[in-house]
Order: structure tokens, then sequence, then C-alpha cells
């Protein structure tokens, strides 16, 4: 299993992002952008831990990254591998442990994905780990384990969520994106949503945009 790329910050680090790729991409990919990030965010470290390459099935069964395989997709949603869901999700909490063991408050740290890898942030936060969290980035994502009538644990109403998405989104339809924003919302939840004029993709005004929805949570 290859290690994560961790950035660690000027100042001692007390607070923590996690920050998970998207399918068939790696841990440099969001590099650049948490690097931006922590020109605004001198004490938060950042962990971009590396998918395991392994077959997709909706992709001619290829061997790429991959958080979880995805058998089929639709409009509607996606019908996806969940075994291989939960052994991500639990790989997190491992993470998530591994700072808080390192001295980071939990309620200080952070999970963000972008698409497959927010809906792996978004289960693990809401149905998997037990603590609590400072907030979850959703960034161009949904949520293939949210269920109609699912009811949230104790205290995770309470866990600030930023969902971001493109208007012109090619992969992840808006409306699956703003699916797992209702469910949230529709629970207490405190959860914003950002809309941009843009693909699956991220964009200069959403990281500015990222970077001030942690700072009002870190400050």
């Amino acid at each position: 299993m290859t290690e994560p790329l961790i950035l660690n910050p000027r100042q001692p680090a007390d607070a923590c992002v996690i920050w998970l790729h998207g399918l068939g991409a790696d841990r440099f990919d969001f590099e650049p952008v948490a690097e931006q990030l922590q020109e605004s965010l001198p004490s938060t470290r950042f962990v971009l831990p590396q998918a395991p390459s392994q077959p997709v099935t909706i992709n001619g069964g290829w061997s790429m990254p991959s958080w979880y395989d995805i058998l089929s997709m639709g409009a509607d949603g996606r019908t996806i591998d969940k075994a291989q869901l939960e052994a991500s999700a639990q790989r997190v909490i491992g993470l998530i442990e591994a700072q808080r063991d390192s001295g980071i408050d939990p309620s200080r740290i952070f999970l963000a994905g972008f698409s497959q890898g927010g809906a792996v942030v978004l289960h693990t936060a809401f149905l998997r780990w037990q603590g609590p969290l400072g907030g979850v980035l959703a960034l161009s994502t949904y949520a293939p384990t949210f269920e109609p009538s699912l009811q949230l644990d104790a205290g995770r109403d309470n866990l600030p969520v930023l969902c971001v998405h493109g208007s012109r989104d090619e992969v992840v339809p808006r409306v699956l994106g703003r699916a797992a924003h209702d469910f949230l919302a529709a629970r207490g939840v405190p959860v914003r949503w950002h809309e941009y004029p843009m693909g699956h993709e991220v964009c200069l005004a959403e990281i500015e945009a990222i970077g001030q929805w942690l700072q009002e949570r870190l400050s």
C-alpha cells in the first residue's frame, strides 16, 4: 500500500485535512491545491492518500487507482462494490486516528474528497466514524450509501459540510451532488451548496471558497 503524501505546514500543525482524489488519479492530484490553501492555513497539515490500483468494471475492467469498483452508472446513481467502499472507509478512519494520536484534536480534522473520493468521505464521516470531526468537503461527488430511510446517529447532525459541484459536470451529474446535499439538509446537518459553471473539475473560485470555509472553522 502506497503511503500518503503528507504536506506539513510552516507552523506546528494543529489541524489536518485528509483529502481523497478521484477515480484514476493519484495522491499528487491535489498537491498544488493543498499548497495553495496552506498559504492562508499556516498550521494545517494535508494528508493525501493514494487509492489502490484495481479493476474498474465501467472502464472495461482496466486496473487504475480506485477507492471502489463501479459496476454500473446512470443518471440516477451508481452501483458500486460496497465491500471495497467499506475498506476505503476503514483506511480513512486509520488516517484520522493517526492524526489524532499525533496530537491533533479530532474536531480540527477535516475530510475532503473529489468525485469517488467524496463518496468515501461522506460514508466515513456520517456512517462509520464515531468521534468528532471538523467537517467534510464534498467536491463534485455523490453519496451512494445515503438511503432515503437512513437516520444519522446522534451528533452527526452538527457536522458541517461544504458541497461543491459544477453545473456542467458530465461525469457526476449535478442532480446526484444535490441529492447528497438535500439528504443532509433534511436531517438538520449544517450543509452549504456552492455551484460553479464548470465540468468535472476544480476552479480557482472554488479553492478560494474552500479556504474561507476552512478558516471559519479553524479560527
